[in-house]
């Protein structure tokens, strides 16, 4: 059954409707996933109204939190960028902006170095944190060192995680294009297919 978020007591204008589904065959455990604009909350059939108000508040703030980390804001970047330039870089990349943007089809992320400026495709929101932070630190690497000499290479050398986001971001770009990369083409660069 859908109900209006204003019917449960919950007001949240980033989701219009919720849709309850009582199931007799679950027990104990409560789910929730988005479907569109609509939240579903898949609860046992016992539960008493207050329970439901209950467990459906508490699935909205659990998908919530979930998105917000699967899904930083330009904020959230920017403050993520300033840790990994502490961690990584000794404090030497400071960007003047950091931004998620939609028109990047073929790189995962750029910088202007002159401008300051980093950008990361919007494809990247959902993909795991670790290769998030990886295009991140590579991008503010190229504050620091402009082009793919062994001198950016070391810098990136730091982050753990470098050879294992670069094999994600290839199969993904692999996957996506539908056909196995060349075999002479090196993926030096935030570049996808």
């Amino acid at each position: 059954m859908s109900q209006p978020l204003g019917s449960l007591g919950i007001v949240s204008p980033s989701v219009p409707e919720i849709e309850i589904r009582r199931s007799a065959r679950r027990r104990r455990t409560v789910s929730a996933y988005r479907d569109g604009d609509r939240v579903v909350v898949l609860i046992p059939a016992r539960f008493t109204a207050a329970e439901e108000r209950h467990w459906v508040e508490a699935m909205l703030t659990r998908l919530e939190r979930q998105e917000r980390r699967r899904r930083p804001s330009d904020a959230d970047l920017s403050e993520r960028a300033a840790e990994l330039s502490d961690r990584y870089l000794d404090g030497r990349a400071r960007p003047v902006s950091v931004a998620w943007v939609d028109n990047q089809n073929r790189r995962w992320g750029s910088c202007s170095p002159g401008e300051g400026a980093i950008r990361l495709s919007s494809r990247l929101r959902g993909m795991p944190a670790w290769v998030v932070d990886y295009v991140l630190l590579h991008e503010l690497a190229h504050l620091v060192e402009q082009n793919h000499s062994p001198r950016f290479w070391a810098l990136l050398a730091a982050y753990p995680r470098t050879e294992r986001a670069r094999g994600y971001l290839e199969g993904y770009s692999s996957a996506s294009a539908g056909a196995a990369p060349e075999a002479d083409q090196p993926f030096d660069d935030i570049e996808s297919a």
